[in-house]
This record gives structure tokens, C-alpha cells and sequence, in this order.
């Protein structure tokens, strides 16, 4: 199951509270190794927070200690007004928490996952409630269908539906669209912002630049440390980077030596093209001097994008891994 359910009743959260989310210098230490470092995340209600970075670099750990199901070694703040030290069980029962792997029982049919959790939250009107689950989600027809014989695509409504069982007011997603087809991740996002107009908050963690264009916010994290944080718009504009496309035949074997160039941060492919990041805009020209050379090699500005931003942004961060903390 996706959450430890305490039995007692849940403390009232603060009404109009500023920040769904407001934590602050947050901590987790493993083997002497600082996996997320002293970060601070402020999510307003109502708001579609993306939460990006590489594998491992602590966003996993981050979500478990907001929900209460890991114990900081250092912060403090709130969720949803309460403080997420002290009223850990309370938090638990206003968020739903969906993880990056399927956590409900695969030899139980959907129907009956649902009435599962319901059970765990005490949820009166059992019935009426799976039943507004599966209609909301469209599961009803297969509702009697064992789960574990569902697609990744199915398997993640279902995952949604029993988040949304106990009306939480936080949701915690963690990678929820991983492994899942184009169309079924266009339709779970179109539920997310549903959901933020109804004003519940999300907090969720992906790979996908297209995804994390459809956040009203994003925070990107690396080796446990926040690099970047505001809008699609603040973040590409904070990072000061000048940005070339080159396209034209046999662009391969150029790669090794573009990115070892001084003051280059990132080359990827973009289709038939190569983009090369940098911030210093005369080394970088330094570095696309030969290639401009080249006969039918086409070089041109283009406008950084996120895949852009965050490529660059890895590449200056200092890995923690083995540094103790």
C-alpha cells in the first residue's frame, strides 16, 4: 500500500494557509551521504509543482519525508499547514501518495483494491465512494478485473483513483506516468489539472520535459541539492545560456570534442541537429569555429529549452556521491 494509515482522527489543517507545502533546510543522511541537503520547497495551494532531476539525485527521498513515511535528520516546516514533524500521521490522511512502483494487491480486482483502502481510511459510505472512484477515473467496466493483469496505463488510473479515494488535498506522485503509453499520460495529465482547479495541490516527479511544461512550477534537483527553481519561462531565462543548433551530414564524430570544448555545457540531439549549450558566449563560438567551417554543415542560433537547461545544469553539479556528509 501507498501509505501507513494511523487509526486516529486528523488534525484540521490551517485554513488559508499561504503554502500547501513550506518546508525548510530538509535533510536526509545515508552512510555519511547527504541524498537530499538542506532544501527548502515552498508549493502553493492549487498549484502543479514539477519536481525533476536525475536518477538518485533525492526527489524520492524528499516526497517519502513530506508524507511522513521517512524521519528527516534535519528541517522543519509544514504541510498543509501542519507541521510535518509533529503531525505526521495527521499529513498522511489528507494526501494521497502514489509511488514510483504499482503498490496495490495484484490479486484483487480493482473494486476491490479500492474498498481496501477505503477501509484503511475508515471512509463511510464505502460503497458510494469506490463507485465515484471508478466512474471519475473511468474504470467501471473493469471493475471486477484483477489488477494484476492490467497495462501500465491502467494499472496508474487505478493508482489515482485510490490516491483520490480519502479527498486529499496534497498529492505526492512519484514518476506516476513512467512505463505508460503517450495517450494514457496525456489523459492522466488532463486529470492532474482537474484536480489544481479544484484546488489540491500536486507535487510530482518526472523525466519528461513535456510533462514538466505542464507544470505551473518546477524545481529542479541534483546529488540532493535544489539548482533551479520558478517557471518554464524564469528557469530558461536564469540560466543565462547561449544556445546553436547545427544540423548537416556526418555531425557524430564532432560530439567528443564539442563537449570536451572549454565553457561547453551540454550538446544533444535534437532530430537531425545538434544543439551546444553554453554561457559564455565567445567561448562557445570558439568551440563551433571548425564546424562553421565545414562545407554543408548549417549553424544557426536557436532558443535554449528545458532539456537544454537542465543538461547544462548537471553537468556544473558537484556529484555527492561517496562525499560524507
Amino acid at each position: 500500500m501507498s501509505l501507513n494509515i494511523g487509526m486516529s482522527a486528523a488534525l484540521d489543517a490551517a485554513p488559508g494557509a499561504e503554502w500547501a507545502i513550506d518546508v525548510r533546510g530538509l535533510s536526509k543522511v545515508y552512510g555519511g551521504r547527504a541524498v537530499v541537503d538542506a532544501i527548502d520547497l515552498q508549493v502553493a495551494p492549487g498549484r502543479i509543482c514539477g519536481f525533476l532531476g536525475p536518477n538518485g539525485s533525492g526527489k524520492t527521498t524528499t516526497i517519502r519525508m513530506l508524507c511522513g513515511l521517512l524521519t528527516p535528520d534535519a528541517g522543519e516546516g509544514q504541510c498543509l499547514g501542519l507541521d510535518f514533524r509533529q503531525h505526521a500521521a495527521a499529513i498522511k490522511r489528507q494526501v494521497g501518495y502514489m509511488t514510483q512502483k504499482f503498490g496495490l494487491y495484484e490479486d484483487l480486482s480493482i473494486r476491490e483494491n479500492l474498498d481496501f483502502v477505503a477501509r484503511l481510511f475508515e471512509l463511510p459510505d464505502r460503497r458510494d465512494t469506490v463507485d465515484q472512484a471508478l466512474e471519475r477515473l473511468g474504470l467501471q467496466s473493469r471493475a471486477h478485473q484483477l489488477a494484476g493483469s492490467l497495462s501500465g496505463g491502467w494499472k496508474q488510473r487505478l493508482s489515482l483513483a485510490a490516491c483520490l479515494l480519502h479527498s486529499p488535498r496534497l498529492l505526492l506522485l512519484d514518476e506516476p506516468t513512467a512505463g505508460v503509453d503517450p495517450k494514457a499520460r496525456r489523459d492522466f495529465w488532463d486529470e492532474i489539472h482537474r484536480l489544481a482547479d479544484e484546488g489540491i495541490t500536486v507535487l510530482v516527479s518526472t523525466h519528461y520535459m513535456d510533462e514538466a511544461e505542464r507544470c505551473h512550477e518546477l524545481v529542479y534537483i541534483a546529488y540532493g541539492k535544489i539548482l533551479a527553481r520558478g517557471s518554464e519561462a524564469q528557469i530558461i531565462a536564469d540560466a543565462g545560456l547561449h544556445v546553436w543548433s547545427l544540423s548537416g551530414p556526418h555531425l557524430a564524430p564532432w560530439v567528443p570534442a564539442l563537449k570536451a570544448a572549454p565553457g561547453v555545457l551540454s550538446v544533444a540531439a535534437f532530430g537531425n541537429a545538434l544543439h551546444v549549450a553554453a554561457q559564455d558566449e565567445a567561448l562557445l563560438m570558439q568551440a563551433l569555429g571548425p564546424l562553421r567551417q565545414q562545407v554543408g554543415v548549417h549553424c544557426e542560433p536557436a532558443r535554449a529549452n528545458l532539456e537544454d537547461v537542465f543538461v547544462s545544469l548537471i553537468a556544473r553539479a558537484a556529484d555527492n556521491f561517496g562525499v560524507a556528509a
